[in-house]
């Protein structure tokens, strides 16, 4: 699900619940403090500026969290070298699916299938996007037809150059994710690669996690810096075990870039994507993660699969 069709798909549940309040056009620009404590927020409204006071501000602002910078809390970085360039590109229904992405002469293109077109994403090293564009957009058409040659003449739906994004990849994580009132979760407290594609899957666990491990709390407003300690105990694991096995990938991605040749996988793997359920294993491990999390419901006290 996109990401844009998936916040309509929260908001218009939410709003069954009446103390549900989504405030459109807020723009959080700073913190509010109070006594060593996180006590709310600072918006930049369409009207000015304003304050927005909580019991708990969630800082789930994404890679370039501004909560995140406000609270000043500590970044450790883990280099990466590769960037994306994201783009749409049309499906057809014969088009073939590629679980591990298109590998081959020193590049890897992802296409994920978004039903009547594929989310594209090519892998470039590093800061190389603009040695792309000085060489033409014909030339980055031709990149992706030696790629994927059964794209053919979809790649000249490509235009223009704004129809290509660039995502400057990250690989880090906070070294302490809250602090009194406050607490960083998903990308704010730790930027993905999009290696597997699961950036989004661990900001659902954790606000899953976060919603079983602090709503009680929250309901008797008693959240302490212990029960934020907490989440990130449960969530820092999973985190840095899928940080390591995408920096791993990154070191074979490097590779690649090093190889302009044909590519060719290892034996070893063509024959295990063949034997009956690999495939489905691997998406599953993919999909569900490290530590899967599954929702509580406090009023009858069981619990629910997060798909």
């Amino acid at each position: 699900m996109p990401q844009w069709d998936f916040l309509n798909f929260l908001s218009t549940h939410a709003r069954k619940f009446s103390s549900f309040d989504l405030r459109m056009e807020r723009e959080a620009v700073g913190l509010l403090g109070d006594g060593g404590r996180i006590v709310g927020v600072e918006v930049q409204t369409p009207d000015g500026p304003a304050e927005i006071r909580a019991d708990l501000v969630v800082g789930c602002d994404g890679r370039h969290s501004v909560i995140r910078k406000a609270a000043q809390l500590e970044l450790i970085e883990f280099g990466v070298p590769i960037d994306v360039l994201w783009f749409h590109i049309s499906r057809r229904g014969n088009d073939p699916e590629q679980l591990l992405g298109n590998f081959n002469y020193g590049r890897a293109l992802v296409l994920i299938n978004r039903d009547k077109y594929f989310q594209a994403g090519l892998l470039i090293r590093k800061g190389s996007f603009e040695e792309m564009k000085a060489a033409g957009l014909d030339a980055f058409r031709k990149t992706l037809l030696r790629i994927a040659p059964y794209l053919g003449d979809r790649v000249d739906e490509l235009k223009d150059w704004d129809q290509i994004k660039l995502l400057s990849v990250q690989l880090n994580r906070l070294r302490q994710w809250y602090r009194p009132g406050l607490l960083c979760i998903g990308d704010a407290a730790h930027a993905m690669s999009p290696a597997g594609g699961v950036g989004i899957n661990l900001a659902i666990q954790d606000a899953v996690a976060t919603a079983n491990l602090l709503s009680d709390a929250l309901r008797e407003r008693r959240v302490t810096e212990d029960l934020l300690a907490q989440v990130q105990r449960r969530r820092e694991f999973p985190t840095r075990v899928t940080q390591r096995i995408q920096a791993t990938v990154h070191k074979m991605f490097d590779r690649l870039f090093r190889n302009p040749g044909p590519a060719k996988p290892p034996w070893q793997l063509k024959v295990a994507v063949r034997i009956p359920g690999v495939q489905r294993l691997l998406a599953r491990a993919v999909g569900s993660g490290v530590r899967p999390e599954h929702i509580r419901d406090a009023s009858v006290g069981t619990i629910e699969k997060v798909a």
